[in-house]
Parts: structure tokens; C-alpha cells; sequence
């Protein structure tokens, strides 16, 4: 327990005294949030919703288009 608590010490002081990485976490942050935001906008496939009503129906047709021969 006392190895735990002296880790999240370590941990907390370290982040209270980050000067130039408190700016580099913030920039991290934004750039995942607009990574995951393009990634949900563009890349998500919205078709299974409006397609397919139940969940067994798209479940159905990703397992039959992951499992289809080329």
C-alpha cells in the first residue's frame, strides 16, 4: 500500500511542477479530439443504421462480409 500511495505522489508532484508539459498534455488532448471527431464524421459507417433495424440483422451482415472469400 505504502508503494502505491509514494507512486501517485510521485505522479501528482510531478504534474503540479510541469511547466512546458502542461501545454504539451493540452495539445495531445485537442489533437485526439479532433482525430476522433474526423474518425466518427468521415470514417464511421452510417449505413448500418439506417439499413439494418435490429442488431441481428447488422450483425449478420458484418460476419457475412468479414467472412466472404475474395
Amino acid at each position: 500500500m505504502l508503494n502505491i500511495k509514494n507512486i501517485y505522489s510521485f505522479y501528482i508532484n510531478g504534474f503540479k511542477n510541469m511547466t512546458i508539459g502542461k501545454t504539451l498534455w493540452k495539445l495531445i488532448l485537442i489533437k485526439l479530439l479532433v482525430i476522433f471527431l474526423f474518425l466518427n464524421y468521415f470514417v464511421h459507417d452510417k449505413s448500418l443504421k439506417s439499413e439494418y433495424k435490429t442488431y441481428e440483422e447488422k450483425v449478420d451482415f458484418v460476419y457475412k462480409n468479414l467472412t466472404k472469400e475474395n
